[in-house]
């Protein structure tokens, strides 16, 4: 399970092809595999303006490869550090002498074991697109793709971080709390259709329509308890089969165009969705809590199997997300651009969830503001103010979903491209406050964890950096520095970094077989959590680096290394548990190009 983050705020708004919901529980179940994309864009702190919903943190939306008009595929094979081996096959282009109808077949398969002690993972990727050019201006696309994790000793949890005293524990670098026995396997399939029509005198309409199906079924194992520093006892465990199905069926139709006014083109976008989704989550929990050895046997450690009673329906639930929304792209002057709009939500919620009613209506009307002004022909200076309204997944100790997040987020900064706009770099100053934001309470007894509203208050800036600096040179980079507060001024959310650093940059060399070498680094400041006492974990910083060189004019060879320095580290303090990240690897892989 993964959790995305940015400005202070967990990211829950994930979008392909810009229409999307926001996660189940807020989480990545299961690898994302990018096999099925072309690029990925995010868009930090503007959710107001993208989708309406969501925290003030970011957008990200996955663009899906799409046929071509000339014929093109590839091959790649990889493999790297503990047995992960990666194969990858893409082939597209035209299936009619005409060229009107054309066609995508992507899939991609990996197995791997992992650092970690028990798991393992196999996955496989199938992703199928047809476009056709109906009349001219007139688009149908249709696609399907389908993602099958199977993954075996899983964590569910993680590490408990102290002694019954408060002191650290020393763990090995693959400790889990898992065993061979668990397994989380996820099958998430979606199928899209997708028309287009350009009017003549740049209008355009799209509808679009999506179905998505998500099935886990997994068999989990939770550590809880800290144990005693002499003898190593203390820990137990829980465990539970937890079958479940989530359904989503997504509308989109939106119109956009230039409209000439006052001696000046703008441009107007106008549109309206419907969302549908439906989970059922079935749990059959183990009455029977097996104990741990003590920590320092948790050599490839093995716990007992419990038995398992029937599994029961624990949560039906049902939510409609209906959005109406509109914007004017607005040319004020030869250098003063604006942009306003709104997004109309409402949302509705029916069933029950482990015995509470989950019924709930709301809705709000979030409008939203910008300007761009032109300082130079390289520097413009901007500034945006977006509400927010943030459904929420989370349970308060009573096993009810809390209210929707309700605020207010202010930005500003300079935006430059220099080097024939081969750069980009931006400065950028921000503020946002979260009413009732879900904050981690405390767990109920089967390890499912439940939640308060607090207020949240964020500032902070932001310098980034990307693009080319000559032909051979790309770079990019970002700093971020972000105050997290509650009403009273004190911290909130200690586990997020305050202080970020990231860097990469590549050089290549055309009359070497087009040799390319770069490096990347991240680097944070301390965080924290509270388990018994407070727990840090110091700054640290990973160095990767790779290179790669063209074998033939048809097959080229990439190295990666991750980790460069070994350095040691817990992966997340979002929790009070947690686990080290992976050491140093490296891997190869030799692409064919036909």
């Amino acid at each position: 399970r993964t959790y995305y983050n940015a400005r202070g705020f967990d990211i829950t708004n994930f979008q392909v092809d810009g229409v999307g919901l926001p996660l189940i529980w807020g989480i990545q179940f299961g690898d994302l595999d990018t096999a099925l994309f072309e690029q990925v864009e995010i868009v930090r702190g503007a959710n107001g303006m993208m989708t309406g919903v969501g925290n003030p943190s970011a957008t990200v939306n996955y663009i899906r490869k799409r046929p071509t008009k000339a014929f093109a595929a590839s091959a790649s094979a990889s493999y790297g550090s503990w047995s992960d081996l990666r194969l990858e096959a893409d082939v597209s282009g035209p299936l009619n002498a005409s060229g009107s109808l054309t066609g995508r077949l992507v899939y991609a398969n990996q197995d791997k074991a992992s650092y970690l002690d028990h798991y393992e993972v196999n996955r496989n990727v199938y992703y199928g697109v047809l476009s056709w050019d109906i009349a001219p201006g007139l688009k149908a696309t249709a696609g399907y793709s389908r993602q099958d994790n199977l993954a075996t000793g899983v964590l569910w949890g993680a590490l408990p971080l102290t002694y019954s005293d408060g002191t650290r524990i020393d763990y090995r670098r693959s400790a889990t709390t898992s065993a061979d026995w668990t397994y989380w396997d996820t099958q998430d399939e979606s199928a899209f259709t997708e028309l287009t029509y350009a009017f003549n005198g740049g209008w355009e309409a799209k509808a679009t329509y999506t179905h998505k199906t998500f099935e886990e079924n997994a068999k989990l194992l939770y550590a809880f308890g800290n144990p005693d520093p002499v003898i190593g006892l203390g820990v137990a465990g829980m465990s539970g089969l937890y079958p479940s199905r989530y359904e989503q069926d997504l509308w989109e139709a939106q119109v956009k165009g230039p409209v000439d006014l006052f001696g000046r083109r703008h441009e107007l976008v106008l549109g309206a969705s419907t969302a549908k989704a439906s989970g059922r989550e079935h749990e059959a929990f183990s009455a029977d809590y097996p104990v741990y050895p003590a920590v320092g046997d948790w050599s490839r450690l093995q716990v007992a199997e419990p038995p398992y009673p029937e599994a029961y329906l624990a949560a039906s639930t049902k939510d409609w997300l209906n959005r109406v929304y509109g914007a004017a792209h607005l040319d004020l002057a030869d250098r003063l651009k604006a942009v306003v709009g709104f997004n109309a939500i409402d949302l509705e919620s029916s069933g029950e969830s482990y015995g509470a009613d989950q019924a709930r209506s709301e809705s709000k009307v979030s409008p939203y503001a910008g300007l761009v002004f032109d300082l130079t022909a390289n520097i413009s200076a901007y500034a945006s103010y977006t509400d927010i309204f943030n459904p929420q997944s989370e349970v308060d100790i009573n096993h009810r979903r809390l209210d929707a997040a309700r605020g207010k987020s202010y930005e500003a900064g300079l935006k430059s491209e220099w080097f024939g706009q081969r750069l980009y770099a931006t400065a950028s100053v921000f503020k946002s406050k979260q009413l009732g934001l879900a904050e981690y309470a405390g767990a109920f007894p089967d390890g499912k964890s439940y939640h308060a509203g607090v207020d949240t208050f964020v500032e902070g800036y932001e310098l980034e950096v990307s693009g080319a600096i000559t032909d051979r040179w790309q770079v990019a980079g970002g700093w971020t520095h972000l105050k997290v507060e509650d009403e009273a001024g004190g911290d909130v959310r200690p586990y997020l970094p305050r202080k970020s650093l990231k860097l990469s940059t590549t050089y290549t060399v055309p009359e070497l077989r087009n040799l390319k070498v770069g490096a990347a680094l991240r680097w944070q400041d301390e965080v924290s959590v509270v388990d018994l006492v407070t727990v840090e974990q110091k700054a640290y910083a990973v160095v990767d680096l790779m290179a790669g060189i063209d074998l033939t004019e048809q097959v080229r060879a990439t190295v990666n290394v991750k980790n460069l320095f070994d350095e040691t580290y817990l992966t997340s303090l979002m929790w009070n548990q947690s686990f080290y990240a992976a050491p140093r690897s490296a891997s190869l892989r030799v692409a064919y190009t036909f």
